[in-house]
């Protein structure tokens, strides 16, 4: 069994001096990716021992970014969609391996006043075109901060978000249409029914305390790989920044 982990550590720097090493090296997952780092090349000095580490800056400094942590050398790693409106932010990864793609993705947040929106509606279908043609040829688990809550059951007050970047009915519109092309959210396959169980929380108003979260990060994994999954876990115990990581164990 493998233990894949991800999380979207809002500034790694940051995360760093906040229990961030502790839960790398229990957590001792066979792939660790990450989200925002928020990190430019040279920035930051973190390769850690027994692992081949990937990252991808965005242009803008300080903004978005993620990295992967993989114990085993992947075949092939690319970076981005191949498509050069999306690929200036750092959001994508692409681990190939023997028998599957590992994808870790940050998916663009539409903002407030959802001035990001029709973007994102965008960015949407090419990505999930994208998965597609991986698809193609091997298993797919994609991973990452995917900046929606899909179902009411998601977050903790879905009637007063119901507009809100995150929960726009377009937004979970895409999620569902990812969903019917061949992915599995591999929380709900093992919890379909789970409630109170978020990876984000606002530093708002004691969200966190008061555990007014939001699932937003998440393991999918495409039907291929449906007879392999194991385990999903949220690890809503562990601190370091305003999300924490999530888990999929599989067989691969």
């Amino acid at each position: 069994m493998k233990k894949f982990i991800s999380w979207n550590v809002n500034g790694i720097r940051s995360c760093m001096d906040k229990g961030f090493m502790e839960f790398f090296n229990e957590a001792d997952a066979d792939i660790f990716c990450l989200q925002e780092t928020k990190v430019s090349d040279g920035q930051i000095d973190f390769a850690p021992e027994g692992y081949h580490c990937y990252w991808n800056y965005a242009d803008k400094k300080g903004y978005s970014g993620t990295a992967v942590f993989s114990k085993v050398e992947p075949l092939n790693v690319t970076y981005g969609m191949g498509i050069d409106e999306h690929d200036h932010e750092g959001r994508v990864i692409t681990c190939e391996y023997e028998d599957f793609y590992f994808v870790c993705v940050y998916t663009p947040n539409s903002k407030r006043e959802l001035e990001r929106l029709d973007y994102r509606q965008v960015w949407e279908d090419d990505f999930r075109a994208y998965l597609n043609r991986l698809r193609e040829s091997k298993g797919v688990v994609v991973t990452g901060d995917m900046n929606v809550a899909h179902q009411e059951i998601d977050l903790k007050n879905p009637k007063s978000n119901r507009r809100n970047a995150g929960f726009t009915d377009e937004e979970r519109a895409k999620m569902t249409e990812l969903l019917g092309s061949g992915f599995i959210d591999t929380f709900r396959f093992f919890y379909p029914d789970q409630r109170d169980i978020y990876s984000w929380w606002s530093y708002m108003f004691k969200a966190r305390e008061k555990n007014a979260g939001w699932r937003i990060d998440y393991f999918l994994a495409s039907e291929e790989l449906r007879d392999r999954l194991v385990d999903a876990k949220i690890h809503t115990q562990v601190l370091g920044s305003d999300h924490c990581p999530v888990e999929l164990d599989i067989e691969v």
